[in-house]
């Protein structure tokens, strides 16, 4: 085995101009494997995160109809007994409640619809994009808060701005309208424009006033320590509610985000599966011009006594060095990329057609063990399966016929 290993190493290096382009090659297809792999990884790291962070949580209990008809007929009342020590356990995050209506806002010019979200400011701040998105003012300090915070893309709309007054219209539970006027206190820019125009905030107990429900809310909204724990907790909260009430988790809440996860490890694979079929090409073509240049000394090994297994093993060991070096040396360039690029890559260029999909204006590439360990698997596995062609061609060469040729 020691000689066949000696002798597969020397044979790569006869014409070590081909072996260097096929090594260079595999290189740069193991570097693309996994570069790109930490690219989408991290876009749709940042667009979960994105869309927890955009009121979806990764657990919410409302009423069974609410998200079928979200008005204010159907609101619950705040968590209390075993369902608030449920919520105060250690793998709960934190957790708020929201009151969350459709709305009409109204400036001196112009009128929009709008998601009416009553908050807890303090509550909020630890669950949801918009206290840390401030551009203009401040975010909202008290419950009882009579303020208003808008987005940015909002206020163009509405013609108004920082410390303007604004007429917030809903409806109470006796379908009437309800109404205040309310100044605005805080302006802020979220990563999608369609949040900025639909979200605008106001202190809980100042939403309940106006609409008449005090103690009453229409969800309760809780984030946890490990995000993959989040259909457990569903089911253990569940089992204290009323009827009347459903938990559900971020997948049911945002299906898109689910459904990307869902297919994100079968895309990386046939990602990695499309780079290679490339390689595999050069590969083969390789070693099948290195065995077409030494017929005549196979022939003349086999004349001698070395057995067709022998001859095949010596070539896919010549595919298997050419593959560990190349994925030695594109695992080391793929590192080298990834790792500086760890802080962020600014993509404000394309920013705008990114946040359609969720994203932002950095993207932060993510390496997973998993991804590498992929990777290297498809390339060796697949290596060796596409030089069994070769190797087994090789192996069938007649003595008598390759010592004639020429």
């Amino acid at each position: 085995m020691a000689l066949l290993l000696t002798l597969a190493w020397r044979n790569l290096w006869r014409n070590y101009r081909r072996t260097l382009i096929m090594l260079v090659a595999i290189v740069l297809g193991v570097w693309a494997m996994i570069f790109m792999t930490a690219l989408l990884r991290g876009m749709v790291a940042q667009m979960l995160e994105s869309g927890i962070e955009t009121l979806v949580d990764h657990v919410q209990v409302q009423d069974r109809q609410f998200s079928d008809d979200p008005s204010i007929e159907h609101r619950i009342e705040a968590p209390a007994g075993p369902l608030l020590e449920r919520l105060g356990q250690a793998d709960v995050r934190a957790w708020t409640t929201r009151v969350r209506v459709p709305a009409v806002v109204s400036s001196e010019r112009e009128s929009r619809g709008v998601t009416l979200v009553g908050v807890d400011p303090m509550a909020e701040a630890k669950l949801s994009f918009a206290a840390g998105s401030m551009i203009e003012g401040r975010w909202l300090e008290r419950p009882d808060e009579s303020g208003v915070v808008m987005g940015e893309e909002l206020a163009r709309q509405l013609q108004t701005r920082l410390g303007k007054r604004v007429v917030v219209m809903s409806q109470n539970p006796d379908n009437e309208i309800a109404d205040r006027g309310v100044r605005v206190v805080g302006i802020y820019r979220a990563t999608l424009q369609g949040v900025e125009q639909r979200y605008l905030f106001m202190g809980r107990e100042t939403a309940q006033h106006l609409l008449g429900i005090e103690g009453s809310v229409s969800e309760i909204a809780l984030q946890l320590q490990d995000p993959a724990g989040a259909e457990a907790v569903r089911d253990q909260l569940q089992a204290l509610l009323p009827p009347a009430q459903l938990a559900r988790s971020w997948q049911a809440l945002d299906p898109y985000l689910a459904t990307m996860l869902g297919v994100m490890d079968g895309f990386v694979l046939i990602w990695m599966l499309v780079v290679f079929l490339a390689l595999s090409f050069g590969l083969v073509n390789t070693l099948v011009m290195a065995l077409f240049e030494r017929t005549r000394e196979l022939g003349l090994m086999m004349a001698l006594g070395l057995r067709p297994h022998r001859v095949l093993l010596q070539v896919l060991l010549e595919a298997i060095l050419l593959l560990v070096l190349g994925l030695l040396l594109g695992n080391l360039l793929a590192l080298a990329s990834i790792r500086p690029l760890e802080a962020g890559i600014d993509i404000s260029a394309v920013a705008r057609g990114m946040e359609m999909m969720g994203a932002g204006s950095m993207l932060y590439p993510r390496l997973q063990l998993n991804d590498l360990v992929t990777a290297n698997l498809v390339v060796v596995v697949l290596g060796v399966l596409a030089s069994l062609l070769p190797a087994w061609r090789a192996s069938r060469l007649r003595p008598l016929k390759a010592l004639a040729s020429h």
